[in-house]
């Protein structure tokens, strides 16, 4: 029995160690439309260049739930760059660049019925982790 509960304990202890190692290489950020920002644990710069919104609003009713294509740039500290696009619920919703993995997640706002949104007022959050 004593021997079940070391165990269990040194494999919580390993396991939870390398969760908290991975938390601590993936960063979150946030960016607007037309605007860049620089992932400070990455020393990478994400430019946030273009969307294409056909998600489904709310309020209405839709044969699929469409999706949010984002168009970034991603320039590293010694300047290399690449553009990539990025989708909501098409493939790819990741890219890799520079031993690192973006990660698109929410695109705001979110479409909603009789509702037209600024083309300049949305939002992307991407997760960037450290491969």
């Amino acid at each position: 029995m004593m021997r079940k509960i070391f165990f269990g304990l040194i494999m919580t202890l390993i396991f939870g160690g390398a969760l908290a190692a991975n938390a601590q290489t993936a960063q979150q950020i946030s960016v607007r439309v037309n605007k860049q920002v620089k992932a400070s644990r990455s020393r990478l710069t994400v430019r946030f260049v273009a969307v294409e919104d056909s998600r489904c609003p709310k309020g209405t009713e839709c044969i699929w739930a469409g999706n949010a294509k984002v168009t970034i740039k991603v320039t590293d500290s010694k300047g290399k760059s690449q553009t990539f696009d990025l989708n909501t619920n098409l493939e790819p919703k990741s890219a890799r660049f520079g031993g690192y993995e973006i990660t698109l997640g929410e695109v705001t706002p979110y479409p909603a019925a009789n509702v037209r949104i600024d083309p300049n007022g949305y939002r992307a959050k991407f997760t960037i982790t450290r491969l």
